[in-house]
């Protein structure tokens, strides 16, 4: 009587098809992985703009002016925009993606601009700069992506 021994196991044409179907649902999940992240940071670049038009309403509302404190001293000094802790997205944490600027600073209004730091991935969002102004208008600099579309 003849015993037949059956051996369990994958085959190599099995494994290739499980690493190719692998390596396709990576290629389709990681990119859209990455778009959540950017949008992510891309959010706390908002809620840093929008903290840094309320310190500029404060500003004015002490100096009545948005360029100048009641000494002269202009607003882009240090110890004015900077000292306020508003100038990088997020906040909070040692890696920052974006740099917040005063883009353009009048007697009467202000234009705030959120910019990727280069060198970080966040470069490679598709909104780039974000822009808030002293009328609360949300812009973008250099997306092909509308304001509603990047600020939503």
């Amino acid at each position: 009587m003849r015993v037949t021994k059956r051996l369990y196991g994958f085959t190599l044409i099995e494994l290739m098809m499980t690493v190719a179907i692998i390596g396709i649902l990576a290629s389709i999940a990681y990119p859209s992985y990455l778009d959540s992240v950017r949008k992510g940071r891309r959010a706390d670049a908002k809620a840093v703009l929008l903290q840094a038009a309320q310190w500029m309403e404060r500003f004015a509302t002490v100096n009545n002016r948005y360029d100048q404190d009641l000494a002269g001293t202009s607003v882009n000094d240090a110890t004015q925009f900077l000292a306020s802790g508003l100038t990088q997205a997020p906040i909070d944490g040692a890696t920052k993606y974006y740099n917040v600027t005063l883009a353009a600073v009048a007697q009467t209004s202000f234009t705030l601009n959120a910019a990727p730091i280069a060198g970080t991935d966040q470069v490679y969002d598709k909104c780039q700069t974000l822009t808030l102004d002293s009328t609360g208008v949300k812009g973008v600099i250099g997306s092909t992506r509308t304001a509603d579309e990047c600020w939503r």
